[in-house]
């Protein structure tokens, strides 16, 4: 099963400058996993050192909110994954 997963800016350090990365997984957390195979610095930017997603990344399917499910939400074959960075400030 193959997903793209779209990288916010501000992530793309990680994958060596790439805008979309193809993983496979059959929920939104093996996709990650498989991403964080591929750009294993990844890890650093998405999980805090429990394995947590970080409270600032919101991941969207196909442009639809993944919450409350986030990590357990299923994809498809052809599927996009977008991962944002809420950005706060003043």
């Amino acid at each position: 099963m193959s997903t793209k997963i779209n990288i916010y800016p501000n992530l793309r350090h990680y994958t060596d400058g790439l805008e979309a990365v193809e993983v496979e997984g059959n929920t939104v957390g093996q996709c990650l996993d498989h991403l964080v195979k591929q750009f294993p610095s990844i890890k650093n930017g998405l999980f805090n050192k429990n394995g947590k997603l970080l409270n600032y990344v919101d991941i969207y399917v196909n442009l639809e909110s993944t919450y409350p499910e986030e990590l357990a939400k299923s994809v498809k074959d052809g599927d996009e994954i977008h991962l944002v960075l809420i950005i706060a400030g003043g």
